[in-house]
């Protein structure tokens, strides 16, 4: 059986049983690949053979809409590949990319695949010092960004080779000479399994951000759960709500659905609007969904009622989505939201896969190819609630090769057979596993531990709530007590009435220990991936408690007599 024959095998039993997950998790083994190319051996040698006059990359931008087939991606990523070889690319040199949503990122992504080039992924949002500091860390060779933005790499040293895309810039290759090239591409040495496709930086959440290594492997097959977490089927047109630089990006516009077979469809008209999203679902028949959090509760707010989607899967990633969210679509639109796990670091991992019936406010169960363990800290034997680890015999093959440092050394984050994720959940006892938090934004509040998700959860059924975030707040009683940092909903003030109601609703709500006792309204500091920086909002409250006082603008539930004892 050739790599791509055993590929297909292991793809074809997920699309076989996408509604019988308890036998897709039994029955499925990852294929062993020793040597493999995904864009060689699968996109070009299947979608593009199989699939020709389908559409591959179908793009929605303020500018208009562009459609692409997989045999145009096909012959356009092998054109591009030729040229850049041309150039002096070869194996194993660094490509960042710094592209928006254009047909270039898609063909640079197939192209540096073709070559044996690493790619590491950048979003457009990231500024001059962010792109210096992983131009060194990353030890790049060769730079592929906007005509735009050329202006953001002036003063950064090296060597690197420079790629515009777009109006000719002095000093960089221009892209567009690639489409006149006749340059011939051949593929040279087999590329292994284990050789370095994707180097991502991560969102730095609680941290400077790490460099992870993943191989034509670790991705392009690992997303195989990813596809069946998403209900995704041949001759789908899949939308997702991603930029690209991050991850998911790469989960769910690039691998998972092409393993399919399915449309990559992307919404990207600059300005985020709910409604102008709402309309490319309906209008371009979106088959399956897939939006943060963020979107999701910015999309409830609309009358979804007047959109007749004919979505069949919706999915959620990101964050844990909050059970409200979840109920009120299904009540509208008669499809559940169904929330999925995992990271940088790795593919899909835990989930709700279609077929099967949701546990509100539980994020699922363990996905095909994932062996999941809940490793309690103090014991380090499973419990049911503890460590989210991945069991490494056999090593889930959407497992990254590990972390590159400082000094260019790679390491992984394994310890006594486990992979750590350095998130906290809890098993159900129908199965299911409830996020809790990070191991570190998990807190203690008169010795009750506390999950700011669960408390997030309630705080965001006001109707005035449009994000929050749950820290620990210094407390001379109760060693700590949960302070809610709320951005508010429109029409909404920031006053003492808005911050008595929710502390109110939050009584009513939650058990004593759990109840937020502070609010501040604030916007969340966030990392450019979108997600929340509570670390930072850890530090404002500690240095608040520090000088010996409140933070302007804070409410505590002593202030309203109504709500104290």
């Amino acid at each position: 059986m050739t790599a791509t024959e055993a590929f297909r095998t292991a793809r074809d039993f997920l699309l076989e049983h996408r509604e019988d997950p308890e036998t897709a998790y039994a029955g499925f083994r990852w294929p062993a690949l020793p040597e493999f190319n995904w864009a060689l051996d699968w996109f070009d040698g299947v979608l593009a053979v199989e699939r020709p006059e389908q559409t591959a990359l179908w793009l929605v931008t303020a500018d208009g809409e562009t459609r692409t087939t997989f045999a145009e991606l096909s012959r356009r990523s092998t054109q591009v590949a030729g040229w850049l070889r041309e150039q002096g690319v070869r194996r194993g040199d660094r490509v960042l990319l710094f592209l928006g949503n254009t047909v270039p990122l898609w063909e640079t992504m197939l192209a540096a695949a073709k070559i044996g080039a690493v790619v590491i992924p950048a979003s457009t949002l990231l500024r001059t010092a962010d792109l210096a500091d992983r131009i060194e860390r990353g030890d790049v060779s060769v730079v592929v960004s906007a005509s735009a933005d050329t202006g953001l790499f002036d003063g950064i040293g090296g060597g690197w080779l420079r790629v515009a895309v777009g109006e000719p810039v002095p000093g960089w290759l221009r892209y567009g000479d690639s489409e006149t090239s006749l340059e011939h591409f051949e593929p040279g040495e087999a590329t292994r399994g284990e050789d370095p496709l994707l180097l991502y930086f991560t969102s730095g959440t609680t941290a400077r951000a790490k460099l992870v290594e993943h191989t034509h492997v670790s991705y392009p097959v690992g997303h195989l759960s990813t596809m069946f977490w998403i209900g995704l089927r041949p001759g789908d047109v899949h939308l997702n709500v991603s930029s690209p630089g991050w991850a998911k990006h790469a989960w769910s516009c690039l691998f998972a659905p092409w393993n399919a077979g399915a449309t990559v469809l992307v919404h990207d008209t600059g300005r985020f609007s709910a409604e102008s999203l709402l309309d490319t679902l309906v209008r371009c028949g979106v088959t399956t969904f897939c939006a943060p959090p963020t979107v999701w509760r910015m999309l409830v707010q609309q009358d979804l009622g007047r959109w007749p989607v004919r979505t069949r899967e919706l999915v959620s990633a990101g964050e844990p989505l909050n059970p409200e969210v979840i109920e009120h679509v299904r009540r509208v639109w008669g499809v559940t939201v169904r929330d999925g796990y995992g990271q940088t670091e790795t593919t899909a991992q835990i989930g709700n896969p279609p077929g099967r019936e949701i546990t509100l406010g539980a994020m699922g169960r363990p996905l095909p190819g994932y062996p999941v363990v809940l490793v309690d800290p103090v014991s380090g034997g499973a419990a049911d609630e503890g460590e989210i680890c991945l069991a490494l015999d056999p090593r889930p093959a959407g497992l990254m090769t590990g972390y590159w440092d400082a000094n260019g050394r790679l390491a992984g984050a394994l310890t006594d057979g486990y992979y750590r994720t350095g998130d906290v959940a809890r098993r159900n006892e129908d199965g299911t596993i409830t996020y809790v938090g990070r191991t570190d934004d998990v807190f203690k509040a008169a010795d009750y531990r506390i999950s700011p998700f669960e408390l997030e959860s309630v705080l965001v059924e006001h109707p005035a709530v449009a994000e929050a975030a749950v820290v620990p707040a210094p407390d001379p009683v109760r060693t700590s007590v949960p302070k809610a940092y709320v951005t508010l909903a429109a029409g909404w003030d920031a006053s003492a009435a808005t911050a008595e109601a929710i502390l109110r609703h939050c009584r009513e709500r939650l058990a004593p220990y759990q109840r937020v006792r502070r609010i501040e309204f604030a916007e969340l500091p966030k990392t450019i991936s979108g997600k929340i920086r509570r670390v930072e909002l850890r530090g404002a409250g500690t240095d608040a408690a520090g000088t010996g006082g409140r933070r302007g603008g804070e409410f505590r539930e002593e202030d309203f007599p109504a709500l104290s004892g």
